[in-house]
């Protein structure tokens, strides 16, 4: 794993949560129910903070591991994609109840990240 990886999957994330914090608070208001909404803004907030994770992590290379890079990563693909996807399809009468399941799995990827992350300062 690169430094330049960590910093472009964090920047690229960075910029997804933007464009879906604001298709959000713009486009999804009129049609997402108070609580799925504030499921969808869940998302955003870990996706964002992960992502600006992932790039202190790349500017801070010499804390990071290819481990912590693919659980940040993954963490941000399963626990906030699976929202916005629950959240999505429960808005249209289809909720992809399949995906419930796999949203604790993304948090349980963060909180091992994070692990990673005290492991290595402590090693450091």
């Amino acid at each position: 794993m690169t430094q330049q990886t960590f910093i472009i999957t964090g920047a690229f994330f960075g910029m997804l949560a933007i464009i879906f914090g604001a298709f959000g608070a713009h486009a999804l208001k009129k049609i997402l129910s108070e609580n799925q909404l504030k499921s969808f803004e869940t998302g955003i907030k870990y996706q964002m903070y992960h992502a600006i994770v992932l790039l202190l992590l790349g500017f801070n290379f010499q804390f990071s591991t290819s481990a912590m890079y693919w659980c940040f990563t993954l963490g941000i693909l399963l626990f906030s994609f699976s929202i916005y996807g629950l959240v999505l399809s429960d808005a249209k009468g289809k909720k992809l109840k399949f995906l419930g399941p796999i949203t604790p799995i993304g948090g349980l990827l963060f909180v091992i990240g994070w692990l990673l992350l005290i492991l290595k300062a402590i090693n450091f």
